[in-house]
């Protein structure tokens, strides 16, 4: 049961953050504020993002706006890996586990971003979702290796 308690948790942070606007979830002038020295804003420089129709970079956004899409984005990959974790884990035994929690992240996510449509200065869009797939993937991925480690070491 606390493991469904879990999942609940996440998915409520979920639907809170996804329906809030971009300006109520911009760190920007947080972000100003902390990296005032713009520390491997030379690395940082070389990135060029595909992303929505356009190239995202410091060139093209500004050095604090890139970093903050880097953080959305990665936030994105942490977010829906600890959802697909919250799913695999409260299913618990039963088969497929694994591919029923990347599966039902997916879809979440593919809800997610609809909801998320009808947010002020919030859009949607298929390659967040193709993110927070890939973050299930690799979390559920590092989940069953963990898992094979501890039945190998037995």
């Amino acid at each position: 049961m606390k493991k469904w308690l879990i999942l609940l948790l996440l998915l409520v942070i979920l639907a809170i953050s996804s329906s809030m606007s971009y300006e109520q979830q911009s760190i920007i002038p947080e972000l100003e504020e902390l990296l005032v020295n713009k520390p491997f804003e030379a690395q940082l420089s070389v990135l060029k993002i595909p992303y929505w129709n356009t190239v995202v970079s410091v060139e093209e956004r500004g050095y604090f706006e890139f970093v903050e899409f880097l953080i959305r984005k990665f936030t994105h990959f942490i977010g829906f890996g600890c959802i697909a974790l919250g799913i695999y884990f409260a299913w618990g035994k039963r088969r497929f586990a694994a591919g029923v929690a990347i599966a039902l992240t997916a879809v979440i996510a593919m809800l997610d971003e609809f909801r998320q449509s009808f947010t002020p200065g919030r859009t949607m869009n298929g390659q967040d979702v193709l993110v927070d797939t890939a973050g299930a993937i690799v979390f559920i991925s590092i989940a069953l290796a963990v898992k094979k480690i501890r039945m190998f070491r037995k």
